[in-house]
């Protein structure tokens, strides 16, 4: 059976050991906020969203991540999905994430309905698309 909630104690030994891109100190924080989602198969966690807020405002999609034996099979869209309606359920009408241009996941995320909304430039990466999604009109 598939899964998709806030993570709590019994994932966080899976978000330590599978993602690093922060610092401990950073993910502390956000895991005792709430602010990572996991999906899991039979109580096995195989991916996760974390967000943040834009202004402090707008959630703001920061990482999605599917574990690679699971990509291509809709989960990463059911992940997308659940964490929109908490957002909308919590009173926010509009959602962002961004993604570097020489990734695939800017087709995911226009598939998904998002919009392309600015860029940043970073010296040394590729461009860094942003993008929104207005929950209140979405279907």
């Amino acid at each position: 059976m598939i899964t998709v909630k806030i993570a709590t104690n019994s994932e966080k030994s899976y978000l330590n050991e599978n993602y690093r891109h922060i610092s401990q100190q950073m993910f502390e924080r956000k895991f005792v906020a709430g602010e990572y989602m996991v999906i899991k198969e039979d109580d096995k966690p195989f991916g996760w969203l974390r967000w943040g807020y834009f202004w402090d405002e707008i959630p703001m999609m920061n990482m999605l991540n599917i574990d690679l034996d699971y990509r291509n099979r809709g989960y990463g869209r059911q992940l997308v999905t659940m964490w929109e309606k908490q957002m909308l359920e919590k009173g926010h009408t509009k959602v962002m994430t961004s993604t570097l241009s020489n990734e695939s996941a800017q087709h995911f995320y226009r598939k998904l309905g998002y919009k392309d909304s600015g860029a940043l430039f970073l010296p040394n990466e590729a461009l860094e698309i942003l993008f929104t999604k207005d929950l209140s009109t979405a279907k």
